[in-house]
This record gives structure tokens, sequence and C-alpha cells, in this order.
């Protein structure tokens, strides 16, 4: 088809199409010379870097002269220094950040509330609760995480949460208490997302081994590690672990431009269990003997309380034997009856007549009147 239509055309009209292109050619290369003197001659084009102030230094003339060696010859360029968050990130700490079954809303938003503040933490799904604790340390691995916090929740009311080194240890067993989260204190501090905090820890943390163990591991899990992909460059809020009868107050404060602190949250006690060798088992290293389980503090409230009542029903007891005791006899005080003077005696006498019955008014006064009435009559009949 395509022969036979060129054959119909004619060899003219191909003839002019052709000579329209090769001018168009020519029209082109002819461009291409006039700009050769205005741009260069081999290599892509380049951005220049905008004039940046000028800086004092030892090293800045060495810099200028490196960065115009790479950039180009020219007499415009200058170096750029990188931004600060563009630093190699080499402390490549992940912390796995899940639970067991059976939590409830409020153990769920604490989870929240941690993974938002540590830029550094995963989430996984939750855990079964048939599931034996060294099953965590295959899900750190898998999750490429080399430390975890893991809360493991009983009889839907106890709350336990495990701070573990994976996969060789130590780890450290908690009870948590008195939790509080962002949503629910509603404070008025606030933190940029993904910044890292300041760690502060009260003394009592240096002046015991099992403490200073747990400063160590404390510090490993809550700190940023430094130029991370999901942190930010700033420092604007503090995490507090402050040791007060025997547990761990956990304390999140924004830091203001004065100095001063203004509580953020959230906030949480933790009572210290046990520490041990391995991750989530293995020989145990302290034990807290100033602990007590739930169960036990549940049972000594009930106790309390049957104590009380058994209290109220042998106070009744007593009562009802006291009221049937017999009275006891009380002597006959001889000094009660000095000032006892005998009455005169009067002499006794005896009526032999009936005494007369006593009459009231108002019969009287009937009697009076039946008389007068009687009379009227009489006289009446007589005229």
């Amino acid at each position: 088809m395509l022969n036979g239509a060129f054959s119909q055309r004619g060899w003219g009209s191909d003839f002019r199409l052709g000579r329209g292109a090769v001018l168009g050619v020519r029209n082109m290369a002819a461009k291409r010379q006039r700009g050769a003197g205005k741009r260069a001659p081999t290599g892509p084009k380049r951005k220049r870097a905008k004039k940046a102030p000028e800086r004092t230094g030892e090293g800045e003339e060495e810099k200028k002269k490196a960065a115009s060696s790479v950039v180009g010859s020219g007499q415009h360029e200058y170096f750029v220094p990188p931004p600060v968050s563009q630093g190699k990130w080499k402390n490549k700490e992940r912390v796995l950040i899940f639970s067991s079954r059976g939590i409830n809303f409020r153990t769920r938003h604490l989870m929240k509330d941690l993974r938002m503040l540590m830029p550094h933490s995963k989430a996984d799904t939750k855990m079964d609760r048939k599931d034996k604790l060294f099953i965590v340390n295959e899900v750190c691995e898998m999750k490429n995480c080399n430390k975890c916090i893991f809360f493991e929740a009983k009889k839907k009311q106890d709350l336990y949460v495990w701070l573990s080194n994976v996969p060789h240890g130590p780890s450290a067993k908690f009870l948590v208490q008195n939790i509080h989260t962002l949503a629910e204190l509603k404070m008025t501090g606030n933190c940029l997302r993904g910044s890292r905090p300041l760690l502060s820890f009260d003394q009592t943390f240096d002046q015991e081994p099992h403490y200073a163990l747990l400063k160590e591991l404390l510090i490993q899990i809550f700190s940023t590690p430094h130029y991370h992909p999901k942190s930010q460059p700033f420092v604007d809020h503090v995490f507090t672990f402050s040791i007060t009868d025997k547990r761990i107050w956990f304390r999140n404060y924004q830091i203001v431009d004065d100095g001063a602190l203004v509580e953020i949250g959230p906030r949480f006690v933790l009572n210290l269990i046990k520490i041990f060798q391995g991750s989530f088992g293995g020989q145990t290293l302290y034990e807290n003997p100033h602990y007590q389980s739930p169960n036990m503090h549940r049972r000594t409230i009930r106790l309390a309380t049957a104590a009380k009542f058994k209290e109220k029903q042998q106070m009744k007891e007593l009562q009802k034997l006291r009221k049937k005791e017999e009275k006891p006899l009380i002597l006959d005080d001889p000094t009660e009856q000095v000032f006892e003077t005998p009455a005169e005696e009067k002499p006794m006498e005896i009526e032999l007549v009936k005494p007369e019955p006593k009459v009231s008014l108002k019969k009287k006064n009937k009697l009076h009147q039946r008389e007068r009435k009687l009379k009227k009559r009489l006289g009446g009949i007589g005229a």
C-alpha cells in the first residue's frame, strides 16, 4: 500500500518534503553553533548554590578550595554546609512496643503515647496469652529490634511491663500502677513530635547497684538515637525518673523558654519485681523484698474489712450479754439515814357509819330546776 501511494503522488511531492526536512536540520545545527560560546561545551547543566554569608575561621579557605574543585572552577562558587539532620546514624537502637491480649483501654492509650514520644519505636500485633515469653525474642528478631517494652495483662485488672535487652539480657519485670494518659490528663505542656528528649534521673540511681543497672537499661530504651531518620534535631522536653517509696515514678515535662518545666504526660509508676540475667527469663539477679503482689494486697484489704465486721458483731453480742446479766446488789450505806426525820404517828380512827355519797354540783342544779317546774305547774292548777 505504501509503495502504491508513493507512485501515485509522484516524485515531485516527495522531493519537496525531503528538502524541507533537510533545511530544518541545517537551521537547528546553525542555532547550536551560535550558542556554543555561551554554554559549556562538555558536561551537563549544573545548579549553582546561592551566595552564602562570609565566615571567619581557620579551615574556611580549604573548604572553599575543595568546593570549587568539586563544583566548578567559577569565581562565584561557595561552600554550602550540609544540614544538621544529615548525619550518620550509628547507634541503631530500635524498641519494640507491644502487649498481650486482655489489656484495657488505658493500657492501649499508654502504648500509643509511648510510640508517639519515641520515634525509634516499632509496633506489632498482640501476643496470645498461651504463648511463652521466650517467643518475644523471636518477634524482636523478626522486627529487627534490639530493645523491647512488653505489656502483660493478667486477670483483666493487673498490668505488668517487661523492659528487656534482646537477645542476651538483662531484663526487668515491673508492676505498673497509677496510669494517666495524655488524653486523660489534658496538661498545658506541648512538645515537637519526634524531638529528642533529655533524661533526668534521681540521685539514688547511683547509690545502689540494682538501680544503676536499671538506669543503664532505661537510658538505652528511652533515649532517641542521634541522627535517627524519624527524629527531629531539637531538644524540647525531659523524661524524669525519680525514686519514691521504693518505686520509679515517670514524668514528661516541656522545657519553656525561661527554663521552667510544664508537664505534658503521660505519667505512671513502676514497682520493681525482679531483674533477670537473660531476656525474659534466666537467673534472678535481684528480687525486691518490699514488693507485694496485687493478690496479696487485695487479700489484706478483704481481711481488714472482715475484721471490722467481726468486731461489730462481737460488740453487739457483748451488749446483749450485759443486758441479760443480773444487776449487782448495792449495800445500804448507814450514812444516808443521818438526815432522815421520822414523821408523827396519827391515831387510827375506825368509822362505823357509812359515809354519805357525795353529790356533784351538776346534779344539785338539776334537782332545783325540777322543783321549780313542779311548783309552777301546781300554782297554775290552784288558781
